[in-house]
């Protein structure tokens, strides 16, 4: 789209201006909501708060506790934590008697939708085009507006990732499923194929089983993993959302920590071991009592390597089986990709494209505190959050450290320790550590 020319003109300069007011930007905006001393504005394309609502599916729950919010980590007096948004709706002491701290994905949104429409640094229906630098300061410019910020937060999220032998066919029968409970969706009768093994995965194939578009005829599950893994939950598991192991994990090189991220990856991917549960017993019941309504198949170590467009109408897919090393066919009416999201550069950074630094891959060099090295002054800063799973690890892309980063961040913009981030050794030493026991020695000294 062209840009209009500019009618109005900000004459305030902001000191941080944040693109997107997803998750993360929100937990910046929350926390700098105590430093009334910092002018910012976070800048949302959205008309109202809205977080994923394509994947907002019956039954989905998030897969992190309720107190990894938007603050409470640091600041845990703020107005805006999750507690604090039970006790203004009145149901607080409803939500103790529940006796769960990882609550559903629904209430999540509401909790984050209350935070975004109640600061007043948010503004919605406003998106931000093109960002340029000029006289020593950002300008960025929306269809009717401009404004000066002196730094800059990028939040404004992934892409849906579609494999490439999908992309031609995309339409209202082969779509990502990011966008599943946003468009008219009929199943009824339909044969479908659900790629991804993740939790959206598994959480499209057990609402196709219900008929929650329609009674369906058939529906295919298929992953590339080995088998239908769950999340990794487990108390050391979790020491890699930490402070200190990305304190750790910032210390190696590019290759090690691709390595270790891939290794990872059920510590952040995996499917919740209740939802697993949930869709075992639903199986359990159809093939054994009596319902057995619908046709399914369980595929995991396939890939899709190939489709095509039947004369009939229906889609050839042709799948590599990695365990007999030999092809197969799947026919299917309808194909969910429940494939992920993916960075990509964001076009509104194309004026100063040249000045940013980036790697091979067209992604950014980010420093510890989540700066992207650029060319330009060094007291003009840009940081991005959710773009730096090659650089600061697995829990880059997740909710775990949100307010965490925030700080880390907002304690570099402003050169002042302003929240706590520097927190106390976990149970694990990642590193050589002779300190821990008299005198310097280790157990066998």
């Amino acid at each position: 789209m062209r840009l209009q020319k500019i009618t109005d003109c900000e004459t305030d300069i902001l000191e941080l201006a944040g693109l997107g007011a997803g998750p993360f930007n929100l937990s910046l905006a929350a926390l700098l909501d105590s430093q009334p001393t910092i002018s910012t504005r976070f800048f949302e394309k959205k008309a109202t708060f809205g977080w994923h609502p394509g994947l907002m599916l019956p039954g989905a729950h998030m897969q992190t506790s309720c107190l990894k919010d938007l603050v409470t980590a640091v600041q845990p007096t703020s107005p805006w934590s999750f507690i604090s948004f039970l006790v203004n709706k009145g149901r607080f002491y409803s939500f103790l008697s529940t006796e769960k701290m990882v609550i559903s994905r629904t209430e999540f949104v509401e909790y984050l939708g209350w935070v975004a429409t109640n600061l007043g640094s948010v503004t919605f229906d406003t998106e931000i085009r093109e960002v340029s630098f000029t006289d020593h300061h950002f300008v960025l410019k929306s269809d009717h507006q401009s404004f000066k910020a002196r730094n800059l937060c990028l939040g404004t999220g992934k892409s849906p990732y579609t494999p490439q032998c999908t992309r031609r066919w995309l339409g209202p029968h082969c779509f990502h499923a990011g966008s599943l409970m946003t468009q008219d969706v009929d199943l009824a009768n339909k044969r479908v194929a659900v790629i991804g093994g993740g939790q959206t995965g598994a959480e499209v194939f057990l609402n196709c089983l219900r008929g929650q578009w329609g009674k369906v005829t058939q529906v295919n599950w298929v992953s590339r993993r080995a088998g239908f893994e769950p999340l990794d939950e487990s108390p050391f598991t979790n020491e890699y959302f930490t402070p200190g192991y990305v304190s750790q994990f910032l210390s190696l090189h590019g290759d090690k920590k691709e390595r270790i991220v891939n290794y990872q990856k059920l510590a952040s991917d995996g499917i919740t071991p209740a939802y697993l549960l949930e869709l075992y017993r639903e199986l359990y019941d159809r093939t054994y009592l009596g319902n057995g309504d619908v046709s399914w198949q369980l595929l995991p170590d396939r890939t899709l390597a190939d489709m095509s467009l039947t004369s009939t109408g229906y889609y050839d897919l042709r799948l590599f089986n990695a365990l007999s090393e030999c092809d197969e066919q799947l026919a299917a009416d309808v194909v969910i990709l429940c494939t992920g999201f993916q960075n990509a550069l964001p076009e509104y950074l194309e004026p100063i494209r040249e000045q940013l630094t980036l790697d091979q891959q067209n992604r950014f060099k980010l420093s510890p505190s989540f700066k992207v090295a650029w060319d330009g002054p060094e007291d003009r800063r840009i940081y991005a959050v959710n773009a730096g799973l090659h650089s600061h690890g697995i829990v880059e892309p997740q909710l775990s450290l949100t307010a965490w980063r925030s700080a880390t961040i907002i304690n570099d913009l402003m050169n002042d320790d302003v929240f706590p981030v520097n927190h106390p050794p976990g149970f694990i030493h990642w590193q050589s550590n002779t300190d821990f026991l008299p005198n310097g020695k280790g157990e066998n000294g």
